[in-house]
């Protein structure tokens, strides 16, 4: 065995919160090191290809790109470095852990105001366990509230904790090498860095991200691999193309790979098979280009293989040993995703309303997303989804209803264990920035979820943040209520803090349903007399059946209510008689919303065009008599 290095490549993956500028910061990179066209028509925030990306504003998908730096640093020639954009939400670790495992180096990026927040806590030690280098960099340092020594360093502590937290668990771990971060300030949207600390609300004094190339390549290790050892490379993502079928992204790590050869492929399972490389390709900037071969440290694109999965290993046809199996942190939420069972299924022609075409759809879900999985019911038509968290589980229906699916889903629950006999749910760790006067409000709904303070912190800015833990059932419904108690201005972010005993029971909603008691056609006359004891979801002329949750009460108890009265006609005429002024808008709820405002015994219906909330049993008589059955029971 002789240790050889490859010095004309970096791999590096920019870590962070959301919305703390990472996806900005690649474009910069991109645009400065000339990696497109002169011609090229290029959108700010390239790598958020997915439309769901671009409208929330988030990384869902853990994706890469190449830059050819040739710059003042890169003193034997140009230097590749292969950038991977990961998600920032702890609800997407599954893409967070994949895309660590093709990198040798991580750039934690964080805002200069809001600092270290959860989601950065989740990413920055999955990091530090794969042993990767951290360079730290304080991104909008022109921000008007930044305050940029105080968030160095909050993260400078942060490393220190995380580094006494998994020092156990890893005792070769260099903890001084941790601490020990060089640290980078930029402002992405501006293209500018610096390694001198500038002053709050001042750009950096240099206007280009040499400074921040500079580190990465002194910093980031090279890829290392044994010259001697033949071909070995891990699959790491996947992606598809109409003309060569599915596309499997490698990160190799020892020996070369050629158009045209065979090799071999170890699957998950143990087993292997022989197959051909019918295209290979490497990636300059968002573009993909035909190679002939690819060396260690690389991360290619092949074709040919057509059931290969994430995590599974491509060798030496006459060497087939495999690499290890990316490990994923276990589900915390569940939802039951199956067919539309409402009576207005299959309104709108040419949707995909069959079992069997959901089950294909999840089915193709879990090939791509190593965090989901799917466990049978034991019914025909539906199927539990597990994953980390609501966000993700809402992504992928609102996936499915753009591409035309129509879907009933129930209420996200929390995934159980047995340990000693007693059951354990999971607990989140809840941060918390507030304008001080919403702090006894907040305390109060916290306190009613179950959750129990853990730190505050007032830093005389008129903002506290406060920690909690809270069962992960808590916060399900938790964030419509918290923005409205906080009237917009509160920022609350998650994070998992593992599984303890059952808290006990949690009532997370305290107004009842309106429900319609009969199908038909919403009518404002009936909506003009009911409005005064709750408000609507539904709109006038949007048709209605038995069982649809139409608005929520103002008391605590649930309502049949018959939305779809008509005015009775008369020979004579008022002037007033057909005015509506006084009708109060009704709100529409987004998908999230709905399915945090549903209980127990209600569910969402989700089709192309509109989203409605329902109960299970629409019929009013069986759900008084399973009512009654219940208080007995008691």
């Amino acid at each position: 065995m002789a240790l050889a290095t490859r010095e004309d490549i970096r791999n590096v993956a920019i870590v962070a919160h959301v919305d703390h500028g990472k996806t900005t910061l690649v474009d910069a990179m991109l645009r400065q090191t000339g990696s497109f066209d002169a011609h090229a028509d290029v959108d700010d925030r390239v790598m958020d290809s997915n439309d769901l990306e671009r409208e929330k504003g988030i990384t869902i998908l853990a994706k890469n790109t190449a830059i050819s730096y040739e710059g003042v640093h890169a003193k034997n020639g140009p230097i590749t470095i292969n950038v991977v954009d990961t998600p920032g939400h702890a609800d997407f670790g599954g893409e967070v852990e994949r895309a660590l495992s093709m990198v040798d180096g991580v750039v934690l990026l964080v805002d200069s105001s809001e600092g270290p927040l959860p989601q950065t806590r989740f990413v920055l030690r999955k990091a530090l366990e794969a042993k990767h280098p951290v360079i730290l960099a304080v991104n909008k340092t022109d921000r008007p509230d930044s305050r940029i020594p105080e968030v160095v360093g909050e993260a400078q502590d942060l490393l220190l904790g995380l580094a006494s937290d998994i020092a156990e668990e890893h005792p070769d771990l260099d903890v001084d090498a941790i601490l020990d971060v060089p640290v980078v300030y930029l402002s992405g949207r501006a293209g500018a860095s610096s390694l001198t600390q500038p002053a709050n609300g001042v750009l950096p004094d240099g206007d280009t991200l040499e400074a921040l190339f500079g580190v990465i390549l002194e910093q980031v290790p090279a890829p290392t691999y044994d010259d001697e050892h033949p071909l070995q490379a891990h699959v790491t993502n996947l992606d598809s193309s109409p003309f060569l079928g599915r596309i499997a992204l490698l990160r190799v790590h020892n020996g070369w790979i050629h158009k045209g050869e065979t090799v071999a492929w170890v699957k998950s399972d143990g087993t292997q098979q022989n197959v051909r490389i019918t295209e290979l390709m490497l990636t300059k900037a968002l573009t993909r280009y035909p190679a002939e071969k690819a060396g260690p440290g690389d991360i290619v694109a092949i074709a040919g293989i057509e059931n290969i999965t994430i995590g599974e290993t491509i060798a030496d046809a006459e060497d087939t040993r495999p690499l290890p199996l990316i490990e994923i942190d276990e589900p915390a939420i569940s939802m039951t995703i199956g067919a539309n069972t409402s009576p207005l299924v299959g309104k709108v022609k040419g949707h995909k309303l069959t079992a069997r075409m959901i089950k294909d759809r999840l089915d193709r879900e879990l090939i791509g997303n190593v965090s989901l999985k799917v466990v049978d019911t034991g019914r025909p038509d539906a199927w539990e989804v597990q994953g980390r968290g609501e966000l993700a589980l809402s992504i992928l229906v609102e996936n499915m209803r753009r591409e035309g699916f129509e879907l009933t889903v129930g209420k996200p629950q929390v995934v159980t264990r047995e340990i000693n006999g007693k059951t354990h749910e999971p607990y989140e760790h809840l941060t918390i920035d507030t304008p001080e006067e919403h702090l006894g409000a907040i305390t109060q709904l916290i306190a009613a979820r179950k959750g129990r303070m853990e730190n505050m912190v007032n830093n005389g800015t008129g903002w506290v943040r406060m920690e909690f833990i809270v069962p992960a059932r808590g916060l399900i419904g938790f964030r419509s209520e918290f923005m409205t108690t906080t009237r917009g201005t509160g920022i609350a972010n998650a994070i998992s803090h593992g599984y303890d005993e059952w808290a006990g029971p949690i009532v997370t909603r305290n107004n009842g349903s309106i429900v319609a008691d009969r199908s038909g056609v919403v009518t404002p006359f009936s909506m003009i007399n009911l409005q005064e004891r709750m408000s609507f979801f539904v709109q006038p002329t949007q048709e209605v059946y038995e069982g649809m949750v139409i608005g929520e009460n103002s008391r605590s108890e649930d309502m049949d209510v018959n939305i779809t009265k008509e005015k009775k006609l008369t020979n004579m005429r008022a002037a007033s008689s057909d005015t509506f002024e006084s009708m109060t808008p009704p709100r529409q709820l987004t998908l999230e919303e709905s399915l945090e405002f549903a209980r127990e015994d209600e569910c969402v219906e989700v089709t192309p065009e509109v989203i409605r909330i329902r109960k299970v049993e629409l019929d009013a008589s069986l759900r008084a008599r399973s009512v009654s059955r219940l208080k007995n029971q008691k």
